[in-house]
């Protein structure tokens, strides 16, 4: 999210010069670029902290990443094979997690999509542009391979359907947000700004003044509008305008309907923001995509399904609705769009 991660730090980084105190870290990671700012008195404090948190984030990229050999992608192979395989008490985890967040979102965040991810060609990050076989895509609808058909016990993973093939990609970022939350309150910094690819998560303020991020329009360079966030904070963001390809004139992003095997074309953006706690990391992340995929008649259900009240969406044809929760926070960038405002 190249636009959105320039306008973040033009907005956190005004002015000609860094104040001191403001630490800056920055890496590649999760397959995109991430950076956290820290404000503490002690330059040193901050930098050890900020260098804790993101060797957390490559921790869990090579742990989980489920194309290249790791921990996740022997517990597909195992799937694969039929068998039970042991996995670590964390990733056992992270899985009873994230079904418990699939089955929230009726699954229309799905982890277990991993097979129908590579049909489209979206597990890598340069991409074909060419639609996979249709009767490959009806294979895979009939299997319906799904997060719910592993069983989990103590540490011991089993499956009742070979199909399933794990991807973490619509949820890591997430927790790698409250990871890093964790770890900088753990250090003694309570005042930073943790950007994983436009997924962000505040603490406390800058110096201050709240933080202040930018929500990217999904066709124009630069914001569509801007937010200040609280303390503990988090915003996630689902869009159609960084990784897709087009054939014959039609767009198609990796935001895929389990329900149909085909990505989502109906929406061009979803922003949700989640109130503090221990896991808004995680929910910003994950919860942004059944609101995205959902589609124009079900979304805010959707969205209050998940207890979610603050959300913005862009439709596919470019209309813009926001919440009463989130739209009285926003400050909409000239010109404004007509909006549709929803209780």
């Amino acid at each position: 999210m190249r636009g959105l991660i320039a306008l973040l730090c033009a907005l956190v980084l005004a002015g000609c010069t860094r104040p001191p105190a403001i630490q800056q870290q920055e890496s590649y990671v999760f397959g995109t670029r991430v950076e956290v700012l820290v404000v503490d008195p002690d330059p040193q404090k901050g930098r050890s902290a900020a260098a804790a948190v993101l060797r957390e984030f490559d921790r869990l990229h090579r742990a989980y990443h489920a194309w290249q050999p790791s921990e996740l992608t022997a517990l597909n192979d195992a799937i694969a094979a039929g068998r039970p395989h042991r996995v670590s008490p964390e990733m056992a985890g992270l899985i009873r997690e994230a079904q418990d967040l699939a089955r929230r979102g009726d699954y229309l965040f799905d982890p277990g999509i991993g097979r129908l991810i590579a049909l489209w060609g979206f597990q890598s990050d340069e991409f074909k542009a060419e639609l996979p076989p249709p009767d490959a895509i009806q294979a895979w609808l009939k299997a319906h391979p799904s997060i719910a058909d592993l069983t989990v016990q103590d540490d011991t993973v089993t499956s009742r359907n070979r199909q399933v093939a794990l991807d973490f990609g619509g949820y890591l970022k997430g927790v790698a947000l409250d990871r890093a939350a964790a770890i900088l309150k753990g250090q003694g910094v309570h005042n930073a700004l943790i950007n994983i690819g436009g997924n962000i998560l505040a603490l406390g303020d800058k110096a201050g003044r709240k933080w202040k991020v930018g929500i990217q329009h999904p066709r124009q360079p630069g914001p569509l509008a801007t937010l200040e966030l609280n303390d503990g904070e988090a915003i996630g963001t689902s869009g159609d305008y960084q990784r897709y390809f087009e054939v014959g004139g039609r767009r198609y992003p990796h935001l895929l309907d389990p329900r149909t095997g085909y990505p989502a074309t109906h929406t061009q953006a979803v922003t949700v923001l989640i109130p503090g706690g221990a896991d808004a990391g995680t929910r910003s992340d994950a919860s942004s995509k059944p609101v995205f995929i959902a589609g124009p008649e079900t979304w805010r259900g959707e969205a209050r399904k998940l207890g979610i009240e603050a959300v913005l969406r862009v439709d596919a044809d470019g209309s813009v609705s926001v919440t009463e929760a989130l739209g009285r926070r926003l400050e909409f960038v000239s010109p404004r769009p007509p909006l549709h405002v929803l209780p």
